[in-house]
């Protein structure tokens, strides 16, 4: 039996200056020693080593499809047969995008820095994320994992807005909105919660990257207007929306219905088994408890990494359908009870949850 130590009911308050936070602080929270399972110095010496090889390798075949793809668009435009090729570039350009983006910036994917650094920032414009103020994002996401008022990465918020997580499939709102800020960020003004995880050192380079994301949209909406063609814009924005559904479908599964205000991995993510299709897009991000537990772990190491610590986690959802029907469920019940989730059931082999820290659950 979990015991749970409670705190003074407030509602959820998502923004990283609010009254969540401040009660985050209070509690210990925020920036907590969370639960690692036990691996032999050794062997996690050797999970963690980075290789370029294998971060080559996939990149490559990342960019050679993306001018395959393109060439067959370009070259049947006009035609029904364009179709296939935009929808497959659309999916490589819109959500391959993510996982290349979240590696590099781990800095895990390449032993060489630079290649990092590159691929870092193609994918950051891609995926229309600022490349500066994402960094400093992600890493308090790790730091305060669905952490409310701390993490400013929660996707699934209580009550669930539905009908906004289904419209991410399609793309046009979460284009919007990063859109929205980018523009602001191009305009000088960093928003409070940016404000409060971008250094201000770092704060005038976000503001530069935003001004020279907005530049390469508008040079690329003048050349469609020069060209009286859409091709520009299919290659460049576009495929951000109408390609971003398998971003969506996967990111989602990262932590939806799960719990929050929790410090330990193995209740607030998931790890799904995914076909390898998806797993190359996805950089084995399905391996989720994993990659919180140990960030860095790089991505081509993550299996390896799950075959050694999958009996203290709770068991894996066997497929991307079998994780949506349990999130799924949850959602429906959040929209009754904001305060549902889906609480993991760890095997008879795993470590307990241990009360002084890894069952604080803030009661509202």
């Amino acid at each position: 039996m979990n015991t749970l130590a409670q705190a003074p009911a407030i509602p959820r308050d998502y923004s990283l200056t609010g009254p969540s936070s401040r009660q985050a602080i209070e509690i210990g929270l925020a920036s907590a020693e969370w639960y690692h399972t036990e691996i032999p110095r050794k062997v996690m010496k050797d999970l963690m080593q980075r290789r370029d090889g294998p971060a080559l390798r996939d990149t490559i075949l990342w960019v050679l499809g993306h001018v395959l793809m393109a060439w067959g668009g370009i070259y049947f435009w006009g035609t029904w047969a364009c179709v296939p090729f935009w929808i497959a570039y659309g999916v490589l350009y819109g959500s391959a995008c993510d996982s290349r983006w979240h590696e590099c910036g781990h800095g895990t994917a390449f032993k060489t820095g630079w290649m990092n650094d590159i691929v870092y920032q193609i994918a950051s414009f891609q995926v229309m994320r600022n490349p500066v103020a994402w960094r400093w994002s992600h890493a308090r996401h790790h730091t305060d994992t669905y952490i409310v008022g701390r993490d400013p990465e929660i996707a699934f918020m209580r009550p669930p807005a539905v009908v906004k997580l289904i419209l991410a499939f399609v793309g046009i709102e979460g284009a919007y909105s990063s859109l929205k800020v980018l523009v602001r960020q191009a305009t000088g003004t960093l928003s409070p919660d940016e404000l409060d995880y971008i250094p201000e050192s770092e704060r005038g380079k976000a503001i530069f990257a935003a001004r020279v994301h907005i530049a390469i949209y508008a040079a690329t909406i003048a050349a469609a207007l020069a060209w009286q063609s859409f091709i520009p814009l299919m290659l460049i924005g576009l495929p951000r929306l109408y390609g971003c559904w398998h971003m969506v479908m996967t990111g989602l599964l990262q932590h939806g219905g799960l719990a929050d205000n929790v410090i330990d991995h193995r209740l607030n993510s998931r790890t799904v088994y995914m076909n390898p299709i998806s797993r190359f897009i996805y950089w084995n991000m399905n391996y989720h408890i994993e990659h919180h537990m140990f960030p860095m772990v790089p991505y081509h190491a993550l299996p390896r990494l799950h075959e050694l610590v999958k009996a203290d986690y709770p068991p894996p959802s066997p497929s991307i359908w079998a994780a949506y029907v349990e999130m799924i469920r949850a959602v429906r019940c959040q929209l009754d009870d904001p305060e549902y989730y889906v609480r993991r059931d760890l095997p008879p082999t795993a470590k307990p949850y241990r009360d002084e820290f890894h069952n604080v659950f803030l009661s509202r």
